[in-house]
C-alpha cells in the first residue's frame, strides 16, 4: 500500500540567504586550507616546526581545520534555522 507524504513541507523563502551563507562559509574555509595546501607543498619544512608543546605545525594546523569544519557546520545550522524561522513564518 502506498500513504502520501508525511509532511508538507511547502516553499522555502530562505534558500537565497542558506545559499549566500553556505558560499561564504565555503570560501573561508578554501581560503584556510589553501593556506594549508601551499605551505606543505612550497614550504614543507615549516609544516615540521614545534609550535605548541611538542606538536609539529602539521598536527595543529590539520586538527585545527577539522574544528573549523566542525565550528563551521554549527554556525551553518544556527543560522540557516534563524532564517527558516524568520522568513516562513507563513508557511
Amino acid at each position: 500500500m502506498l500513504h502520501g507524504q508525511a509532511v508538507n513541507l511547502g516553499k522555502d523563502n530562505s534558500i537565497p540567504q542558506k545559499t549566500k551563507l553556505g558560499v561564504i562559509l565555503f570560501l573561508i574555509y578554501l581560503f584556510i586550507y589553501a593556506g594549508f595546501v601551499i605551505i606543505g607543498t612550497l614550504f614543507p619544512k615549516i609544516l615540521g616546526e614545534e609550535v605548541i608543546g611538542s606538536q609539529n605545525l602539521a598536527i595543529i594546523y590539520g586538527m585545527g581545520l577539522i574544528i573549523l569544519a566542525a565550528v563551521m557546520g554549527v554556525v551553518y545550522n544556527y543560522f540557516c534555522t534563524r532564517y527558516e524561522n524568520k522568513l516562513n513564518k507563513e508557511l
